[in-house]
């Protein structure tokens, strides 16, 4: 008889559990939001935005901070401001969200995509070095999921090599590396307040740097070319003399008062909610760990306070036999959830989402349009992680009591002492097990 819940045995969990939801909102965002309906003060630099701008950069630690559209224009935006454009080299890991890298070609340069550390899929600062050539101008960190790689290393080799750093924190809102928030570590840094992320304001984004003429500049870009002007001063900056004549050619980047709004809300719960989800995936990491064939992602010494955009953890494939696929199926039927564990991104050089040469606007000529095609670079661990042995969930999961944490861990176990069962199914026989696991 079977004992997993894919093949027909009883779940772990049953379906009336009440897993944490995403997005969380309270009554006071609802009041918030009426209160910028009831003004008239909608967009365009308004009270709400420059309040939480201001409140989340100190959050942070970084010393200029301003709002944008969206995280991809933040990263397009932390680019122009560098002065990085046409055939310009950007170092970008090969895991991320495919905007990572779109953002790179949106200015004309061109993405170097570069392999990963295999136990915390963060850039693998040995290709970076290995990738560097005279065209290189800079490197974005990509801290994905809920790891972060050696910024300390990734510091020296930068200033070593004269690149500009580019942090790319979509993931990462309240995470700390000795004690410095991440964002304020770079030159520049972009966050995405989208959905999904771990604050949020359904679509949104965020820039940090560190010197008022990138501030300035960063300004100017999300807002039509406009020079800088605070009345009252933003984080202490009067209108310079020397602005007033200043215009630069660009577009409309920026974010709405309502979108503040809501995160103003979501930032006075942040730190609690990062706090909450940084204990449970220690301990949801120590469990694993007992678990023979699991592997938790390594967590370097050097982090404070690590947030969580996704929990990962990986499969030892050759010990279990089955592959990361049958396994989130696995476990989303021992929890009765719904593709909330699942294989991590597609790496970009394989990727279903990042199709730059689909753009005329890139064919500047066939030397770009080779140097920008995907499919030229290799990269066996993204890969691997992918295909074969990479797990992740939502940080929802993160959300849940210490009671939910452990059922989490002994439905791993269940499924690693059962495993048999699992390596029975098919490759050819996942979709009919999918169906039957919803």
């Amino acid at each position: 008889m079977a004992k997993l819940a894919l093949c027909g045995g009883k779940a772990l969990v049953g379906k009336n559990a009440k897993w944490s939801k995403w997005p969380i909102s309270d009554a006071a965002d609802v009041e918030r939001i009426a209160k910028v309906t009831r003004a008239n003060r909608w967009s365009y630099d308004g009270p709400t935005e420059w309040e939480f701008a201001e409140k989340f950069t100190a959050y942070q630690g970084a010393k200029y901070g301003l709002c944008c559209a969206n995280g991809t224009v933040g990263i397009q935006l932390a680019l122009e401001a560098l002065g990085i454009g046409a055939y310009d080299e950007v170092i970008v890991p090969c895991m991320t969200w495919q905007a990572t890298a779109a953002a790179c070609v949106d200015v004309n340069a061109i993405p170097v995509l570069t392999d990963i550390e295999p136990d915390t899929w963060n850039l693998d600062l040995d290709a970076v070095e290995a990738a560097i050539t005279p065209k290189t101008r800079a490197v974005i960190v990509v801290h994905l999921y809920g790891c972060m790689t050696d910024m300390d290393r990734l510091q020296k080799i930068c200033r070593k090599h004269n690149l500009f750093l580019v942090e790319d924190c979509a993931h990462q809102h309240g995470s700390f590396w000795k004690g410095k928030g991440v964002g304020s570590l770079g030159d520049v840094s972009s966050w995405s307040f989208q959905e999904s992320k771990v604050l949020s304001s359904g679509e949104g984004g965020f820039n940090m740097c560190k010197t008022k003429d990138l501030f300035y500049r960063l300004y100017s870009l999300r807002n039509c070319g406009r020079p800088y002007a605070a009345d009252p001063p933003v984080f202490g900056l009067n209108k310079p003399a020397d602005m007033a004549a200043t215009t630069l050619q660009s577009g409309n980047y920026r974010l709405t008062e309502w979108q503040a709004a809501l995160l103003l809300g979501g930032l006075k719960r942040l730190d609690a909610q990062v706090k909450l989800r940084d204990a449970n995936a220690i301990r949801l990491s120590a469990l694993l760990g007992e678990i023979p064939g699991i592997l938790p992602m390594r967590r370097r010494p050097e982090i404070t306070q690590q947030s969580y955009f996704n929990y990962a953890f990986r499969l030892d494939t050759k010990a279990l036999g089955v592959n990361n696929r049958q396994f989130c199926l696995a476990l989303n039927a021992e929890l009765n959830l719904t593709e909330v564990f699942e294989p991590p991104y597609e790496p970009l050089n394989n990727c279903g989402l990042y199709k730059p040469l689909t753009k005329v606007r890139h064919h500047l000529n066939s030397a770009y349009r080779k140097a920008i095609n995907p499919a030229r670079f290799r990269t066996s661990v993204g890969t691997d992680a992918h295909e074969n042995c990479g797990v992740v969930a939502h940080h929802q999961i993160l959300l849940n009591s210490g009671k939910e944490i452990e059922l989490i861990s002994a439905a791993v176990k269940k499924i690693v002492d059962n495993i048999d069962e699992l390596r029975a199914i098919k490759p050819g026989d996942i979709k009919k097990y999918q169906a039957l696991s919803h």
